[in-house]
């Protein structure tokens, strides 16, 4: 089984690239929503704990969580060491799973892979870009975006370049939705027909 990480800056289409590839019947996996249900389960309590007052109602409010970390910058390294540890392991658990099922192909969407520098046994990285004109407007339409907060979030990311310079494959999402499917298309293709890995 190929294990294919897919990654790139806020707002350029990974979402887009994770659903694409699931609708073509590949197991994916989503690092964001693995958050989303982390911060209804077991981290709750230390995110609490490093922030009081984010927990409502036994769930993290990830507004709240986000108006904390851009007030407290120096918290963010804290955030980051309780809840992606937790992140990883189910990472690992999925891949496991998906291997020992079978698969040909498991893609799995980690925002800050590069960036993170943890080893998660990867066979290979696709990297969605975009212009930063349509990346600012894709953004900046997102419920509770601010251009101070997107410019925090963009000094925290490699810069587009050089993400698309570490990538094996890369996903350009500034066109039409219908040509990025075809390019998913196209890779999951190439993987069907190179079950060992495309050169």
């Amino acid at each position: 089984m190929q294990k294919l990480g897919l990654t790139g800056s806020i707002a350029t289409g990974k979402s887009t690239v994770l659903k694409a590839f699931a609708d073509l019947g590949v197991l994916t996996f989503s690092s964001d929503s693995a958050v989303h249900e982390l911060y209804q389960s077991e981290a709750v309590a230390p995110v609490e704990a490093l922030f009081p007052g984010v927990a409502k109602n036994g769930v993290i409010d990830r507004e709240a969580l986000g108006r904390e970390v851009l007030a407290s910058p120096e918290k963010l390294k804290l955030l980051e060491a309780t809840v992606h540890p937790l992140v990883r392991a189910r990472i690992a658990r999925f891949l496991d799973e998906a291997e020992k099922g079978g698969a040909f192909l498991a893609v799995v969407d980690i925002p800050l892979l590069f960036e993170g520098g943890f080893d998660y046994g990867l066979d290979a990285v696709a990297v969605t870009i975009c212009d930063e004109a349509t990346q600012r407007q894709r953004a900046l339409a997102r419920p509770g975006m601010t251009v101070e907060k997107l410019d925090a979030i963009l000094a925290r990311q490699m810069p587009q370049a050089e993400k698309k310079r570490r990538a094996s494959f890369v996903f350009d999402t500034s066109g039409p939705l219908p040509t990025t499917i075809r390019s998913v298309r196209a890779l999951v293709e190439a993987f069907r027909r190179n079950p060992n890995g495309i050169q």
